[in-house]
């Protein structure tokens, strides 16, 4: 029978070869000319690493979720994680939460220029579906944040809460100018990127840096990266620029 720590470590191996293509292959979209064919290549691989990458921090979550000590033998002797609790809320919850953050975020983001002036089919039940898990899952890392005391938790939480907010207000947006499309696609994409970019920076410390897996400043090197340039895009797509994108 295939052990928990077995299945664990198929998944966190699966969990960064994906992940790893996405951490690459975003700064080609980032970077590069807008709306050709590399440029869509490049981010249709992007979408698909990404959400291979959150169903299977999913399956790390989960397994954690069974079996926190058993998945993370190597955090016994630590301050913080030899307790049970804390790796169940940390590697279980929190990371539940961001895995559902980031298939969430990508998904939308394909989907708000795929479906381009069609835009009654961003409220596919699919799409409706995935901002209530991430509510369901932002409101249990709150949660599950206060009752521990983490500061982390409960912070982190708020992106959640923001990002369903936003990707509503652009699913029920009547008439979508063509810039909106383009800016939902540019915050849901490279969100995903910080998504993706704090989970390896935080996650991955651990095994190395247990210490560092809860220090603030390491979270928050993505995020401010990440937003920087989703500001600056979104604004580039006002200016004459932005004509190099192709919408549908």
């Amino acid at each position: 029978m295939l052990s928990s720590h077995t299945l664990f470590e198929w998944l966190v191996g699966l969990h960064i070869a994906t992940g790893s293509v996405g951490l690459i292959v975003i700064w080609i979209p980032v970077a590069g000319r807008k709306g050709g064919p590399l440029h869509r290549r490049a981010g249709t691989l992007f979408v698909q690493s990404m959400i291979a990458t959150g169903f299977t921090a999913v399956g790390i979550s989960l397994t954690t979720l069974y079996d926190p000590t058993g998945t993370h033998p190597h955090l016994a002797d630590h301050a913080v994680f030899s307790d049970p609790q804390a790796i169940t809320n940390i590697f279980g919850w929190m990371m539940l939460y961001l895995a559902t953050l980031t298939i969430n975020l990508a998904w939308q983001g394909w989907l708000s220029l795929r479906n381009g002036t069609a835009h009654h089919r961003n409220r596919a039940w699919h799409n409706l579906l995935s901002q209530f898990l991430l509510s369901v899952a932002s409101a249990n890392c709150l949660l599950t944040g206060v009752t521990a005391s983490e500061p982390m938790m409960m912070g982190i939480s708020m992106v959640g809460f923001a990002t369903v907010a936003t990707n509503l207000w652009f699913i029920y947006k009547p008439q979508p100018l063509p810039h909106d499309r383009i800016k939902e696609h540019i915050k849901c994409l490279i969100g995903a990127g910080i998504s993706v970019y704090t989970a390896f920076f935080a996650f991955g410390a651990v095994r190395l840096f247990p210490e560092l897996a809860l220090q603030p400043g390491l979270w928050a090197v993505p995020l401010v990266v990440g937003l920087t340039l989703i500001i600056y895009h979104q604004r580039a797509v006002t200016r004459p620029p932005a004509r190099k994108w192709r919408v549908a």
